[in-house]
């Protein structure tokens, strides 16, 4: 058992081995009650991580993988492209590890998270807007070519430390959780990582479960974070086979959710949670029994910027 230690400045007993990384993960699995008053649905409540959302899981996993393999030796920065959430993850878990990161994102990223980034200090690169997550790819894969010696490019869309997070320990928490009675999961794609690491583990755990992706239903969407595969640069870690069923859900239908949550279930999440709900409510809504789970990424107080929350006010 760890002993407590006394912080002398503060007088606060704490755990003497508490660190920012070791807060990543065990997120609560909330029940969506009103939302289904049938079949029950299940929600991973990602922002209870030290970063906010999901991606401090994948975020810590890619970086224990570079610093094992001496890829972030000799104060190299930590290189990759980000839609926010990644970015403030690597942002956050690189001040506590004394890593210096930089990260190309959209110009149009909600001003909530820019500023955010800039607050931990990370060097930002602003892609064209108009080219979305992609853009911020291929500015990201132009600055590692052009100094390989000054970054080590994280490529969370390509790094297989990204899925395996999930795989190791998400999928894992999914199933102590849920008693072993999940039989639906859903996720959104974005990198993927986090359908095909949570539904790696479940489908070895029980062949059975039912593994969902869910995608914005055009190219041209309001759901940041997400992508609509068919028109987007795919992540190799993504496996277009692997889901059972995409389900494609509209950014109107995915924002009227997002307001739901808020009002029906007290959860203020952000939009692409809404795009989760959706699908989750629509899966449950066919089933006669079962145990429908899926991922809520972040909370919805980097998107407060947008006029939909006036509009519905």
């Amino acid at each position: 058992m760890t002993m407590p230690v006394i912080d002398q400045n503060t007088h606060i007993l704490a755990p003497a081995a508490l660190t920012l990384e070791s807060l990543v993960g065990n997120t609560p699995l909330l029940p969506l009650n009103k939302l289904s008053p049938g079949v029950p649905i299940f929600a991973k409540a990602e922002w209870f991580n030290p970063g906010g959302s999901i991606k401090d899981r994948p975020a810590l996993n890619i970086i224990r993988a570079a610093l094992s393999a001496g890829e972030l030796d000799g104060g190299r920065r930590l290189l990759d492209s980000t839609s926010g959430n990644m970015g403030i993850s690597y942002a956050t878990l690189g001040v506590a590890m004394g890593i210096p990161v930089t990260l190309a994102i959209p110009a149009n990223a909600s001003p909530e998270r820019i500023k955010i980034l800039r607050a931990l200090g990370a060097e930002l690169i602003l892609s064209d807007p108009l080219e979305g997550s992609d853009g911020a790819i291929r500015v990201a894969q132009q600055l590692a070519a052009e100094e390989p010696g000054k970054y080590y490019y994280a490529d969370q869309y390509n790094n297989p430390a990204n899925w395996q997070a999930h795989y190791r320990f998400t999928g894992p928490e999914i199933v102590e959780q849920t008693g072993g009675r999940v039989t639906h999961f859903i996720a959104g794609l974005g990198t993927s990582g986090t359908l095909m690491g949570i539904g790696r583990y479940l489908r070895q755990y029980n062949p059975g479960v039912q593994i969902l992706a869910v995608q914005p239903d055009s190219s041209f969407h309001g759901l940041e974070g997400l992508k609509h595969m068919p028109t987007a640069i795919q992540p190799g870690i993504y496996d277009e086979n692997f889901p059972d069923q995409i389900l494609e859900i509209s950014t109107e239908a995915a924002y009227e959710m997002t307001l739901r949550l808020a009002r029906e279930e007290g959860l203020f999440v952000g939009f692409s949670s809404g795009a989760a709900a959706v699908a989750a409510v629509q899966v449950a809504a066919r089933l006669e029994r079962g145990v429908v789970v899926t991922v809520f990424p972040d909370a919805g107080y980097k998107y407060l910027s947008e006029n939909f929350w006036e509009a519905n006010a």
